[in-house]
């Protein structure tokens, strides 16, 4: 795993997080919770291919 992946992730914690203060503060809760959920389902996107080959990696390591 690079570094730049973790950055990415961050980047768009940070970008999510200043999302939803801004609509909470603006009375949009709804958009905001919408928001949030949406930030959460695009970095699993991108995590769940690097789990798969961690499995991979993990399997071929033990298997005889």
């Amino acid at each position: 795993m690079e570094v730049n992946f973790i950055f990415k992730i961050a980047a768009i914690g940070i970008i999510i997080a200043v999302l939803n203060t801004l609509l909470i503060r603006s009375g949009r809760d709804d958009q905001a919770m919408l928001t949030t959920l949406a930030g959460v389902v695009v970095v699993l996107m991108m995590i769940i291919p690097q789990i798969r080959e961690l499995f991979s990696t993990v399997k071929d390591l033990f298997d005889f």
